[in-house]
């Protein structure tokens, strides 16, 4: 990678030569200005408005516009003879823990690589006093003719550089914030706090410019000579919406992903409060609508599992009072067939006997002659 800057980090009596490399790059898709008549591209020429002629790069220096509106010459020279000790140092002033430094100063980011074999020794030096003591370096250094206020951090095994806006660039949040008076509701809080944990974290790496892409894609497609199909955008706007619904919505959208497009569990407000270890609301509150609509569900649920409980019971009696009457339908009728073969062996044995006595009278005796 190009270096932009060299010079030297001053650790105190320490010096250590670097190179100042830029640490990001632009994949913004750029565009140029045409003449939409003909297609020609539209340049923008530097003409003096005194004389009102063109001018080219060597004929143009640096100049104070006064408050009178008068512009006072100021040449590369004047600004080389001021006293400007980090004009090829990184002059290191303090050493402070991260969090001591806002994210709202941040600026470029730089990586700073040793300049040299005997550059790596201090070099080293200072990246592991740095890891070890988990500060960050706050340092003055100078670049492209004015004076900056940088951060040095370690980042894997490379010394890098955050330029810091000055404290007083960085404006006030006066009037920003809403009025005051809004409330929020610990239902609602305790569903924001539901998303949250929902969405969990992710992987940086995996995030990517989508609006890159699709222009690229607008190019090479108007480039073949197809024409790109236009995207109906969402209207969005101007509507009222119910915050704990979006926030249940948003609950679910995200579980739905996280699982991957499989059936997932869908979050309510009756589930809100196990993520507050089974309280009902933030701090153990119960007393807002979203939580007493929770309590209902949940007594429903539970009227319906013992209703279904006690439905439960009652089918298997009532399957076994069909299956005993049956049996003892056959029980009788059994009876009444025994009954009925007992009687027809005692009619049996009637007319056995009935016959046997009719066949003794009809049966005359024979008489002995005297």
């Amino acid at each position: 990678m190009r270096s932009i800057w060299n010079g030297a980090i001053s650790f105190g009596l320490v010096s250590i030569p670097v190179k100042l490399i830029n640490a990001t790059e632009n994949h913004s898709v750029s565009f140029r200005q045409i003449h939409l008549t003909d297609g020609g591209r539209v340049r923008y020429r530097k003409v003096c408005e005194l004389d009102g002629e063109e001018v080219t790069s060597a004929e143009i220096g640096k100049g104070y516009e006064d408050a009178d509106g008068s512009v006072i010459p100021i040449t590369d020279e004047d600004l080389g003879s001021l006293p400007l000790p980090t004009a090829k140092t990184i002059e290191i002033v303090a050493f402070v823990p991260a969090g001591a430094i806002d994210p709202l100063q941040m600026d470029t980011a730089y990586y700073l690589s040793a300049n040299g074999v005997p550059a790596a020794k201090p070099y080293t030096l200072l990246r592991e006093a740095l890891k070890r003591s988990r500060k960050v370096a706050v340092a003055k250094y100078a670049l492209r003719g004015r004076e900056r206020l940088g951060m040095l951090r370690v980042v894997d095994d490379v010394i890098a550089m955050h330029g810091l806006l000055w404290p007083d660039e960085i404006r006030t949040a006066e009037d920003v914030a809403p009025e005051s008076g809004v409330k929020v509701r610990d239902a609602e809080l305790d569903l924001a706090d539901a998303l949250m944990a929902t969405l969990g974290e992710v992987d940086m790496d995996s995030l990517h410019d989508d609006y890159r892409e699709a222009v690229e894609e607008l190019v090479a497609a108007k480039a073949a000579g197809e024409i790109p199909r236009r995207a109906e955008p969402e209207d969005t706007g101007g509507k009222v919406i119910d915050l704990v619904a979006a926030l249940e919505s948003s609950v679910r959208a995200a579980e739905e992903a996280r699982a991957g497009g499989e059936d997932a569990p869908v979050a309510k407000v009756t589930s809100m409060a196990d993520h507050k270890g089974g309280k009902a609301g933030r701090g153990g509150r119960s007393g807002s609508p979203a939580a007493g609509s929770g309590r209902t569900a949940a007594k429903k649920t539970a009227a319906g599992k013992s209703t279904a409980s006690r439905t439960a019971e009652k089918k298997p009696a009532a399957e076994k009072k069909p299956a005993a009457k049956k049996t003892a339908a056959g029980k009788t009728a059994a009876g009444k067939t025994a009954a009925g073969k007992t009687a027809a062996k005692k009619t049996t044995a009637k007319k056995t006997t009935a016959k046997k006595r009719t066949s003794t009278k009809s049966t005359p005796r024979k008489r002995t002659p005297a």
